[in-house]
């Protein structure tokens, strides 16, 4: 008995004495304890305690400790875990430097959350993790902020690293949340004839604040289809899109969205890509473009683009930080993303490739990323592409006049939500719709002859964009004073889902203020929106 008594506590002894050398880790509550001696750097200055979150960026490529342990830093209770501790005392460095912020965004610069990763793009396409402590975007030169999601999340690279393409899934630029000056409120519900002289920059102001009527020279936003407020012409308006999901602004997919192995019309959100010189999404009949951008990143509330956030960027690509002009048609008839025409288009769409319109897939006519800036919003590299000549779905419906929201033409002609159809019947068999705030929704129209752009919601680049006449080039269509733009079949019981840009084979009334409304998601590419919060 005394013999097992003995044994079992020499191996007692011998678990402790195991547990006792295991290495440790240690959450740093006090920063010089008998355990751990920390040094804390702000750039490159020391300091007594970790700086704030605020405006701060941990510098995990230099922060060490000795004795073989390390830092695993906590985000989300911002500070510093050690691993791997041993007996021996152990001496970290932890070092930090202050973000970059560009003063004209007052508070609207870039919001990182994982799996999101800086990076400057140079004028070849090269991409380069961004020092973040530096310069690595100024919108007063027309140099938007771009991020890039890995397709392995796990693997990183030291600032000013090359990051090659092929391990590159997706691209996203930044779009600050802005003000901007009415000019006209879109108060148009017939055909008349266009006023070029419409066309000018667009004055914007960056910054996280809400319009409101107490102070002068803003007005109330009015957040439904057809609402004025108490807005006047020359007043500052909160641009909506920042509205409904409250943020200091919002990530937008750089190219239409792509498929990593296919463009049929299949639910795998984990294959979703945003890619130059990729084949672009096609949607058909069915809710999966919805849910494929819904579930890509929902920690980043992920979503499919609305029609007031696709006006969102149209108007900041005509402000001072924009390329404030027409941007290139992508004319490329196999609808591959980042192109951009050779010559702009001469007139509408004939019915025959010619010179004025031309369109092909060769690359006679046209010109691919990363050559194409002029296909860019900012007319350089930092842009968004795709935004004329690739007809983009936008979760965008028209309210039904006993309320509900109208999904589609019938049930032949839908978007596979349920809901009230254009002919009066009701699709119970599709997805419901999301919140409130992943769509927009337009007054009842039951007029076939869609001219009530005064329906229109302020910031969506539609009824702003007037006055509008009539064009008979090829068949009859509706234009605005932007640009020639097509704005054609308005929201209706015929037409309730919305669209922007237009077809590559538009021609020149395809640009980035042209719109749609159509009664399905067939045969329409798609753009992603990222929403990470403040």
């Amino acid at each position: 008995m005394k013999k097992h008594i003995l044994t079992f506590l020499i191996f007692i002894c011998l678990a402790i004495v195991l547990v006792i050398s295991l290495p440790k880790e240690n959450k740093i509550e006090e920063y010089d304890t008998e355990e751990i001696e920390l040094a804390i750097y702000i750039n490159d200055e020391e300091t007594n305690s970790i700086p704030s979150k605020e405006g701060n960026i941990y510098d995990e490529t230099r922060s060490s400790c000795t004795n073989g342990a390390y830092i695993i830093w906590d985000y989300e209770s911002w500070s510093p875990v050690v691993k791997n501790m041993n007996e021996y005392k152990t001496k970290c460095e932890l070092y930090f430097k202050t973000g970059y912020k560009e003063n004209i965004l007052n508070g609207t610069d870039p919001v990182l959350k994982d799996p999101l990763i800086p990076v400057t793009i140079e004028s070849d396409g090269t991409v380069k993790k961004a020092d973040i402590g530096s310069e690595w975007y100024n919108y007063t030169n027309k140099e938007w902020a771009n991020a890039v999601i890995l397709f392995d999340e796990s693997e990183d690279y030291l600032a000013g690293e090359v990051i090659p393409e092929e391990k590159i899934e997706s691209y996203f630029v930044w779009i600050p949340k802005y003000r901007y000056q009415l000019w006209d409120l879109g108060l148009y519900d017939s055909l008349t004839s266009i006023d070029s002289s419409k066309v000018h920059e667009i004055p914007i102001i960056f910054g996280d604040y809400n319009t409101s009527d107490v102070v002068d020279g803003e007005c109330t936003t009015p957040m439904e289809s057809g609402a004025t407020g108490n807005c006047t012409l020359g007043d500052y308006m909160t641009h909506p899109a920042f509205l409904s999901i409250p943020s200091t602004g919002f990530w937008v997919g750089k190219f239409s969205t792509t498929y990593q192995n296919t463009n049929e019309d299949i639910y795998e959100p984990e294959n979703i890509s945003i890619k130059p010189n990729q084949y672009a999404f096609v949607s058909g009949d069915s809710v999966n473009i919805h849910l494929n951008s819904y579930n890509y990143k929902r920690n980043l509330d992920s979503h499919m683009i609305k029609n007031t956030e696709w006006g969102a960027v149209a108007y900041l690509s005509y402000s001072p930080y924009g390329i404030q002009n027409k941007i290139r048609i992508n004319n490329n008839s196999n609808q591959i993303t980042g192109y951009a025409a050779n010559n702009e288009p001469t007139c509408s769409y004939t019915g025959t490739n010619e010179e004025c319109n031309r369109y092909c897939n060769d690359g006679t006519c046209n010109t691919a990323y990363p050559n194409s800036v002029l296909a860019s919003t900012t007319g350089n590299i930092s842009g968004i592409f795709d935004m004329s000549g690739q007809k983009t779905i936008t979760m965008s419906f028209m309210e039904f006049s006993d309320g509900t929201v109208t999904v589609g033409q019938s049930s032949e002609l839908q978007s596979g939500f349920k809901g009230t159809l254009g002919d009066g019947s009701i699709n119970s068999t599709g997805l419901d719709l999301p919140e409130k705030k992943y769509y927009d929704l337009y007054l009842f129209n039951n007029n076939s002859y869609n001219t009530i752009y005064n329906r229109r919601i302020l910031g969506d680049a539609t009824g702003e964009t007037g006055p509008f006449e009539s064009n008979h080039l090829w068949v009859e269509v509706n234009i605005s004073s932007w640009n020639h733009s097509l704005l054609n079949q308005f929201f209706s019981i015929i037409y309730p889902i919305g669209a922007r840009s237009y077809y590559y084979f538009g021609g020149n009334v395809t640009d980035i203020f042209a719109f749609q409304g159509i009664y399905s998601f067939e045969g329409s590419v798609s753009r992603l929106i990222l929403t990470p919060g403040k």
